[in-house]
């Protein structure tokens, strides 16, 4: 297995196979892009988007994941159409799109709600230093620190996605920050919790994203090591930059043992109830045939 400065490069035929298959959809210039149709329950499944060679129930994708669009193409643009996306929510913070200058794209008929997780002094330099510290010499501890300030600091940014989730299941949309994998993660594993993933299905999910990113971690590399607070503590950073399936099955421990379940953490965090909850449910799943 071959590695770009340390970071995992997977088989290219593998990878390719993946990519070409559900929950993967291609939308040029996007990376990490794919739906929430993997996550499949007893009775129900995440309503997937109708594809040719799936056997999956037909019914319009409701919701979507990927990382940041700055690369966005023309094509690209078409295909979120084609997808039916009318709404995109960017849970980067302001700090982070001016120091990567990655502002997304206007698009036609589509609108961008910014709904930052963080907003606050993120990016400054002895922050994160100290951040990347802690992930190299506990990356587990570290991840369920980041990953619990990611819903306590991320709970109004959630609100307003579940909210549209609630109120407008003919308007489907796209969750992403800049990679998809921590802020969009962390959303995507607590969504799945209230439609009744299992919790191999989100691990699953959460490590798909390790595939989603394989054909740009070149560029990535080239963005992160231009940051000396990065480059000087590289394995810190390649830690804190994994999707391990682990990292996801001890996070949603964590959010049983500190907030109680997702339907708790929803209702102590956010002003949805119990009924709007059902309501999410309905709107975003389908029977199984």
């Amino acid at each position: 297995m071959t590695t770009v400065t340390g970071l995992e490069l997977l088989d290219a035929d593998l990878t390719q196979r993946t990519l070409a298959a559900p929950p993967f959809h291609a939308v040029d210039g996007v990376i990490n892009f794919r739906d929430f149709g993997f996550g499949a329950t007893r009775t129900s499944i995440p309503l997937p988007l109708p594809r040719p060679h799936s056997h999956s129930p037909s019914g319009p994708g409701i919701l979507f994941r990927s990382g940041e669009l700055t690369r966005l193409t023309p094509r690209g643009k078409e295909q979120l159409k084609e997808l039916g996306i009318t709404t995109l929510f960017d849970l980067r913070s302001t700090s982070e799109v001016d120091k990567f200058k990655t502002a997304s794209p206007e698009i036609e008929g589509v609108r961008n709600v910014h709904v930052p997780v963080h907003d606050g002094n993120d990016f400054d330099p002895m922050v994160l230093a100290a951040k990347v510290a802690k992930f190299e010499a506990d990356e587990k501890n570290s991840f369920a620190t980041l990953y619990s300030g990611i819903l306590e600091d991320g709970a109004h940014a959630y609100e307003v996605i579940l909210k549209h989730l609630r109120d407008k299941p003919g308007e489907p949309c796209l969750v992403h920050c800049t990679a998809g994998k921590d802020r969009t993660g962390v959303f995507a594993a607590l969504v799945l919790l209230l439609l009744g993933a299992s919790d191999e299905a989100i691990a699953q999910d959460y490590y798909f994203t390790t595939v989603g990113l394989q054909k740009v971690l070149p560029m990535l590399v080239a963005r992160y090591q231009e940051d000396p607070v990065y480059r000087n503590n590289w394995k810190g950073f390649l830690n804190m930059g994994s999707a391990k399936k682990e990292t996801m099955l001890a996070t949603l421990a964590m959010i049983r043992e500190k907030y109680g379940g997702a339907e708790t953490y929803v209702k102590q965090y956010t002003s949805l109830t119990n009924e709007d909850i059902v309501q999410i449910r309905k709107n975003l799943l389908v029977a199984r045939a």
